[in-house]
């Protein structure tokens, strides 16, 4: 018995002299290499590597992160990206590539690993202006692609003085200006207006959207910065009010030449018509889609008489609010602003937001889309992210609730982000 309890002994500390050295190995084997592209991660079949301490990856899967178009020549070998301005060519094990007619040298070339070919990264993501950070406690790699050209709103509402929107968008007290962020807005929501049932244009409401005393000078500090402005008309369903009026002929008749007449002091007009669907059964969700399209489709008509523009504020695709057809209604308006917030957490889901996004974009033109954040409750981060989003899907822009409550890492944000483009 005492034999075979020592041969057992022995058995066993041979096991763990053979195990042991495996473990320690697996313990030095370095972790899992996270890649983020404007703090979406990147998904792959092949998971990086690392050559000459250089980061590879997946050139497809990272190309699509950055919105750079690729094209692979199985023949030569040959990997070209492009975004339009910049041109950049690479060759399975050649040291060598090209930025356009410039030949560089590499500190790591292309390979194929798995039938995928991988490329440095920080070469290929630099060569179009994306910025690279690498943290190797961490094994992450965070990448911001280029900073994009998009239309950018800002809502402008009332606030209080410490959260005015004429002083976060001059960066002066009223009725002073200056440049201050001017560069990073085109359009100004100018939330002043509301309807009563009869079709009312109102400038004072009981939802809190206000026409301020001064209006007049934001008029004139935003055409003096040569921003365009929109006067926004804001609803909501509430007990059915906003279903009434649009189910009256004789009200929807008198809005849409008072909108029309008023509209001649901006730029175009937005409508923020909130609520429409809320629980509805079916027969009402196609009488609440019909009533808002034959509105927005008559304003639309209206305001072109004067050259004005239509922006429609919708909930998102994927919201609790089911009464927008984004097919027809994108058709009637110029932009469309999706309201893909308040889905219920802070920072809001970005699982959320995509979902919404690509909802939008099977219906309507992403040109046409403007993807709204609430700057309310997110951070740097997350708003990184948001905005990354909207530059992987080619919207043509982000709108802003609301100025006022903006801070200067927001503002650092998108100046990194996104640049301003002319209307």
């Amino acid at each position: 018995m005492i034999k075979l309890r020592l041969f057992s002994l022995f058995v066993l500390l041979f096991a763990l002299v053979a195990v042991l050295p495996g473990m320690a190995a697996a313990a030095d084997q370095p972790g899992e290499i996270t890649v983020l592209v404007d703090g979406l991660k990147l998904q792959s079949d092949v998971a990086p590597a690392m050559q000459n301490d250089r980061l590879m990856l997946p050139f497809r899967k990272i190309a699509e992160g950055v919105n750079v178009e690729v094209s692979w020549d199985a023949g030569l070998r040959k990997i070209t990206g492009s975004n339009g301005k910049v041109a950049v060519t690479m060759f399975v094990d050649n040291k060598y590539a090209w930025i356009g007619d410039k030949k560089v040298e590499l500190d790591a070339i292309p390979v194929i690993i798995e039938g995928t070919t991988l490329i440095p990264a920080r070469f290929f993501t630099e060569a179009f202006d994306c910025k690279v950070d690498w943290n190797s406690e961490t094994r992450m790699v965070k990448i911001i692609s280029a900073a994009k050209i998009m239309q950018i709103t800002g809502f402008y509402a009332l606030g209080d003085k410490n959260t005015s929107s004429w002083t976060d968008l001059f960066t002066k007290p009223y009725p002073e200006t200056a440049a201050g962020n001017t560069n990073l807005v085109n359009k100004l929501a100018l939330g002043w207006f509301s309807l009563d049932e009869q079709g009312n244009l109102l400038t004072l409401s009981t939802t809190g959207w206000q026409r301020p005393d001064s209006w007049e000078a934001v008029i004139d500090a935003a055409s003096q910065y040569k921003l365009n402005t929109e006067m926004v008309i804001h609803i909501t369903d509430g007990e059915g009010r906003l279903g009434r009026f649009l189910s009256n002929p004789e009200a929807v008749k008198a809005a849409i030449e008072a909108i029309a007449k008023e509209a001649i002091l901006y730029n175009g007009v937005n409508l923020d018509f909130e609520g429409l669907g809320w629980n509805d059964n079916m027969e009402q969700l196609i009488q609440a889609r019909t009533i808002f399209n034959n509105f927005a489709i008559q304003l639309s008509q209206e305001l072109k008489k004067s050259n004005r523009q239509l922006t429609l504020t919708l909930h998102a695709p994927n919201s609790a609010y089911l009464g927008y057809d984004y097919a027809v209604l994108g058709k009637a308006a110029d932009h469309i602003i999706i309201m893909a917030y308040d889905y219920g957490s802070k920072p809001e889901s970005i699982n959320k937001i995509r979902q919404a996004v690509e909802m939008a974009k099977a219906l309507v033109p992403a040109e046409k889309l403007l993807l709204g954040i609430s700057v309310v409750g997110e951070n740097p981060e997350s708003l990184q992210t948001i905005i990354g989003v909207a530059k992987k899907n080619n919207l043509g822009g982000i709108a802003l609730w609301r100025l006022g409550l903006l801070n200067t890492e927001t503002w650092k944000v998108l100046g990194e982000n996104v640049i301003k483009s002319s209307l």
